[in-house]
């Protein structure tokens, strides 16, 4: 196996899950089988529990792995499918190192992290790394492994050197280290700084890795006398360096290695002689379409979390990947939910009124998944909205039990219809908790990973988006569900749940038969939407913003 280790310096936030995922792109692109694989040095077992406004969406996989939203850049990018294994933490390590205590199979001796930790995280990436992720037999052929944080941090340093001893034992033909780092312009002096650089190097170089590459970040282009001053300082060959500048979209940043002969690089170090020239042609002509696009599609993103997008990374994607397929930019109004409620145009009139204005004026509503009651008002209010004026809905887990909410209570006269999780003695529970569900833990005690849902009849717009499929894999993250014994009462009034899981108790997929596109899925269908092969539901969602779902429909019952 060969590794390509990623690691970042100065600061976090540098793009390292994109410049791995790029890394990845451009060797498949050679011809070669690529796995990957993250650090996160966090305590946490996994993503599962903590806030996305602390780090972001939580990422799921077909397993049921809840993982960093980076491994949803490797799949995207890559079109993998990767396992809960393929996220390493400190907390997964020191688990799996005191249950080996506990169970004495260290007979009997003191148990340190030089050797037993550093040992468990080698193990465990040589184990992972043979895993086949891209649905063919046998390992991959390169493993690219992000590590998480910057050099230096405390909690990095067990696998640093963990990483060290790698390195040494599968030997410097197998293993490449490219450092993501900072290349900062200070004021008006304008000069690319490249000291934040040398330091991060030098932090590197004394806990035992030297980079082969220098991937340096910058808003413009390198000078010239920057890279002859980063290879003199850091001991890099200056055709090591590559400038990761700022670039229109991301799906450019394969492209900027590629054109830098990054892949010439990392073969060279890695003694690959098998591959051949990176065929990236796709992957421009998606790039550059982007980029010329002209027309938009004005998307209401009614949510909780909207102070930080990447709370919703895998929407956003999906939202593109649909838009690309229909020639537009999507244009996301990002709207708090809390901002539409009653109570708001009293304490903050002006984002009230803001927060309606933008719900007018946009051509399709979505609310996505989240925990907890608070702006759940708010989500309630937009549910309405579209349901009342035709206009587009797609409710994702927490925003199709909104619509059923919503549905109850202004359709059906049941004034305190709600969720078991936002009132625990309402009379009118349309959304209960799950009977397997614990109450008292909350890590991974979900309904988690992919689950089969199958089509109640073929005349719905969902069951005709997935193209006529008797049923659909999709991955969940739920702890509440439709309650079943309100199902009858909900039908009757109009709403119609047309897919259920196998058993035939839990709701999946609802339609508004009444509506041009009124749809709630329980599962989240953004987690499997890639480049160029966008999310079916999220397909119909945008067409049916822009008035085409109908041709599109009658176009593909054709059989064209």
């Amino acid at each position: 196996m060969k590794y390509v280790l990623v690691t970042g310096g100065v600061v976090s936030g540098l793009g390292k899950g994109v410049t791995a995922s790029s890394v990845g792109v451009v060797l498949k692109a050679c011809g070669l089988r690529v796995t990957s694989i993250k650090i996160d040095p966090y305590l946490n077992r996994d993503a599962g529990t903590m806030s996305p406004f602390e780090h972001g969406e939580v990422f799921v996989l077909d397993d049921g792995g809840e993982v960093d939203l980076d491994l949803g850049n490797y799949e995207r990018f890559l079109d993998v499918t990767l396992t809960k294994d393929n996220n390493i933490t400190t907390g997964k390590i020191y688990q799996s190192v005191l249950e080996k205590e506990r169970r004495g199979d260290y007979l009997g001796k003191t148990v340190q992290v030089v050797p037993h930790v550093t040992d468990a995280i080698k193990n465990w990436i040589e184990s992972v790394s043979v895993i086949p992720v891209d649905g063919k037999e046998g390992p991959a052929d390169v493993c690219v492994i992000e590590l998480g944080g910057t050099v230096g941090d405390i909690e990095s340093m067990p696998f640093i050197e963990a990483l060290r001893q790698l390195l040494f034992s599968v030997g410097q033909d197998n293993f490449c280290l490219i450092h993501v780092s900072l290349i900062p312009v200070l004021g008006v002096v304008g000069e690319q700084k490249t000291k934040p650089t040398q330091h991060s190097v030098r932090e590197l170089r004394a806990l035992g890795l030297t980079p082969h590459l220098l991937a340096c970040r910058s808003a413009q282009p390198l000078l010239e006398t920057t890279k002859e001053k980063l290879s003199q300082f850091c001991h890099v060959p200056v055709g090591n360096i590559l400038n990761i500048h700022d670039v229109p979209n991301i799906w450019h940043v394969p492209l900027l290695l590629r054109n830098q002969n990054a892949h010439n690089s990392i073969l060279k170090q890695l003694n690959l002689s098998k591959a051949t020239p990176p065929d990236l042609q796709e992957w421009t002509k998606r790039a550059e379409n982007f980029d010329s696009l002209t027309n938009s599609v004005r998307i209401a993103m009614v949510g909780k979390y909207v102070g930080l997008t990447d709370s919703y990374l895998s929407v956003v994607k999906a939202l593109l990947h649909a838009c690309i397929a229909c020639s537009l930019k999507p244009s996301v109004d990002w709207i708090a939910a809390s901002d539409l409620e009653d109570d708001s145009a009293v304490l903050t009139p002006e984002a009230h009124a803001t927060a309606w204005k933008t719900l007018r004026n946009a051509a399709c509503v979505l609310v996505p998944g989240g925990f907890g009651d608070r702006g759940v008002k708010g989500m309630i209010l937009a549910a309405k909205y579209a349901r009342e004026n035709n206009v587009p809905y797609l409710g994702i887990c927490l925003g199709m039990q909104i619509s059923v909410i919503e549905f109850a209570r202004s359709v059906l006269g049941m004034e305190r219809a709600n969720s078991e999780e936002f009132d625990t003695q309402t009379p009118d529970r349309v959304v209960m908790f799950m009977p397997e569900g614990s109450t008292t833990h909350m890590g991974s005690t979900m309904r988690l990973g992919s689950r089969r849902t199958l089509f109640q009849t073929p005349d719905c717009i969902t069951a005709k988006l997935y193209h006529n499929s008797e049923y659909v894999d999709e991955r969940h993250r739920h702890r509440y569900e439709v309650n079943p014994h309100m199902v009858g009462v909900l039908e009757e009034g109009g709403l119609k749940f047309v897919g259920k899981d196998e058993s035939g108790q839990r709701m999946e997929i609802l339609e508004l038969p009444s509506h041009p596109f009124y749809v709630g899925v329980q599962f989240h269908p953004e987690f499997k939407s890639r480049p160029g092969r966008p999310s079916a539901l999220f397909l119909g969602f945008i067409l049916a913003a822009i008035g085409q779902l109908e041709a599109y429909l009658s176009q593909h019952q054709n059989g064209s």
